[in-house]
């Protein structure tokens, strides 16, 4: 396909999945006294299953780690999956810092400003990020029974896409972290699995693909502390993790192209684990969060797969 109607075809992608309104939750819940600490709850509206609690799908939201793209955008794909009858957490986290703290924190933050992409905001926190979703998949269980008690979190599926693919894939690797990682747990989380949408997987492809304007590497910290930090962010480098795990990626995305999810998925049976990898002809980075695109619906039944 000539560059010019791949470039189209991703606008048009982007302009649908960003079309439909946000979807109020029906409980929000907060898990730390940042603002962005915060979970919305859905409550199951429909049959995906076998009667009595429903299984429990844990989102985690993309944007390349990037302040202005917040949970909101997934709220309908979060309704989507609501109204097929699973109970939906939609996890807000710590992004990159918005200008007004930039310009607060340049001087003394090891030039993260320096680090920024075009001169747009700089992705992620380090370690904010990484310790709010650690925060977030600690404090669930309890948050859970308290705002949403249809919901079975012995049952519970990790999703996220993109960039909260990433995030998906990293906090399902928390037990293999490096010995002085902070996030580190002695046992893994319990889930049925995890659906990777279009992940950051490996960020040393997506580094030489200067994926989403070097975000992977702003994420660190910058190019200074990119070695020094991969370790411990890395999905391609945590592994095996020994939970179930699938990749969803459209062979037609050019924001994260497959090479990433390939390179995953190849480290993953390098060390011994079997990764499902779904490729889907003709789709783009957003139809998988998209309620209007078949893709979604796909994404979906991965989800239920591991889920009933």
């Amino acid at each position: 396909m000539p560059d010019d109607v791949a470039a189209a075809r991703a606008v048009a992608e982007e302009q649908s999945a960003f079309s439909h309104p946000p979807v109020d939750p029906d409980a929000i819940a907060s898990y730390g006294d940042h603002p962005d600490q915060v979970i919305d709850f859905y409550a199951p509206r429909g049959e995906a299953g076998p009667g009595g609690p429903a299984p429990l799908v844990v989102v985690l939201h993309g944007g390349a780690w990037r302040a202005p793209y917040d949970r909101r955008h997934v709220t309908p794909f979060a309704d989507f999956m609501a109204r097929r009858g699973f109970a939906v957490a939609n996890v807000e986290y710590r992004r990159g810092a918005d200008e007004a703290d930039e310009a607060e924190g340049a001087q003394g933050a090891g030039s993260a400003a320096d680090s920024r992409a075009g001169g747009g905001p700089v992705a992620g926190r380090w370690p904010d990020t990484f310790d709010d979703v650690a925060a977030a998949l600690d404090a669930l269980p309890a948050l859970v029974r308290e705002a949403l008690p249809q919901a079975d979190p012995r049952r519970m599926v990790l999703t996220g896409h993109s960039a909260g693919g990433h995030l998906a894939l990293w906090a399902a690797a928390r037990h293999v972290l490096p010995a002085d990682a902070p996030w580190r747990t002695a046992r893994p989380v319990p889930l049925r699995g995890v659906v990777a949408l279009a992940p950051i997987a490996d960020f040393t492809v997506a580094d030489k693909l200067d994926v989403c304007g070097g975000a992977a590497r702003q994420l660190l910290g910058g190019a200074v502390e990119f070695a020094e930090r991969q370790p411990y962010a890395d999905p391609a480098l945590l592994l095996p993790t020994g939970i179930a795990t699938t990749l969803v990626q459209g062979r037609a995305d050019v924001v994260v192209p497959q090479a990433v999810a390939e390179a995953y998925a190849d480290a993953a049976a390098k060390a011994g684990e079997v990764i499902g990898l779904t490729l889907l002809e003709d789709v783009g980075h957003f139809p998988l969060i998209d309620p209007a695109a078949d893709a979604c619906a796909v994404v979906v039944e991965e989800i239920a797969q591991l889920a009933w």
